[in-house]
């Protein structure tokens, strides 16, 4: 994957991070600074999802560790266990939020 495309890739799943987020309605707060999306929970912990477009991957960064996800031609997929990007954040926002979170790809 070229630079150019893994950018749009990148800035394209952010969006849908947001939307996600939106669409779940849970006060979580989303702010975005370039390639660094804030998510600010209820409980004043912060998970933080950010783009590294040398490694064409994914970052996020959590209470529960630091994670990587790089694009496998359909999916953003964690690079140490094939956790699709979505399922994992719905998963690592539920543990460090304390309460059920389900977030959806459009």
């Amino acid at each position: 994957m070229t630079e150019s495309e893994f950018n749009e890739r990148a800035d394209a799943v952010l969006r849908e991070i947001e939307e996600a987020l939106d669409a779940v309605d849970l006060g979580i707060d989303c702010s975005r600074s370039g390639n660094v999306l804030t998510l600010e929970l209820d409980n004043d912990t912060k998970v933080i999802v950010n783009t590294q477009a040398a490694m064409c991957q994914i970052w996020v960064a959590a209470r529960s560790g630091g994670y990587h996800f790089g694009y496998d031609g359909g999916q953003w997929r964690d690079t140490r266990e094939g956790t699709e990007l979505f399922g994992a954040l719905s998963k690592i926002i539920s543990v460090q939020g304390g309460h059920p979170v389900v977030l959806r790809q459009r």
